[in-house]
């Protein structure tokens, strides 16, 4: 899974967060040195996970605390979107945001050590 929507949405919001905001080929190494705050050659849980709190915000150009699909289009398609929005209501809480891209980190972290590399 991680492939399909984290990967693809780190990606994304590489682009879509500034740096400051802000384990596949598919990255490239500028992308992976925006996620890899403390410049050990990896992207440990933390620093995934506060990557993605900080794109979630950046993203939420209403600041009503939740993700429309507007909001998300250049990183979530249609059925990722869906699929993220566990409670059908047509936006992403920073709850359901996390609790997938987390989700496909762990999936990803095929070693079991915490990290991508």
């Amino acid at each position: 899974m991680m492939r399909k929507l984290v990967l693809p949405t780190a990606l994304a919001l590489c682009q879509l967060v500034s740096p400051a905001q802000a384990q596949s080929a598919a990255m490239n190494q500028g992308q992976m040195d925006r996620l890899d705050r403390d410049r050990n050659g990896s992207v440990d849980r933390s620093e995934y996970q506060a990557f993605m709190t900080l794109a979630f915000a950046g993203l939420d150009k209403n600041k009503d605390g939740s993700l429309r699909s507007d909001e998300v289009a250049q990183a979530l398609n249609a059925q990722q979107f869906a699929a993220t929005d566990t409670n059908g209501d047509g936006k992403l809480s920073q709850s359901e945001f996390l609790n997938r891209v987390m989700a496909d980190f762990q999936a990803a972290d095929r070693s079991g050590d915490g990290s991508l590399q």
